[in-house]
């Protein structure tokens, strides 16, 4: 219980990044750029800041792939399956490396 209040904040991110970015698409071209980068880019750094300064975790990728689910139904169509794929890889990298980081600091 308490690796998942070590979490929060970082997964209340990741909830914005995945339920409020998408309410700025307009048209497929702003959709492919949420999809392929902006969404993305900020997984990555949330996750690089939760690795950073949280122990591993691997629950935290699989929370923040599992989170993304929800939203294909309510903004994307069947297509986007797999980015809940890629976002649970990005998280996961992310972790890493700002572990590894944090690892070369001390």
């Amino acid at each position: 219980m308490k690796k998942l209040k070590d979490m929060l904040p970082f997964l209340i991110v990741l909830a914005a990044d995945f339920y409020l970015l998408p309410l700025l698409i307009k048209d497929t071209g702003t959709g492919m750029q949420m999809l392929l980068i902006v969404i993305p880019l900020i997984c990555f750094v949330c996750s690089l800041i939760y690795g950073f300064k949280k122990p591993f975790s691997l629950f935290y990728s699989v929370i923040a792939a599992s989170l993304f689910i929800p939203s294909i139904f309510i903004f994307y169509n069947s297509s986007a399956w797999v980015y809940i794929i890629v976002y649970g890889v990005i998280a996961l990298i992310g972790s890493v490396i700002g572990k590894g980081i944090s690892k070369c600091g001390k």
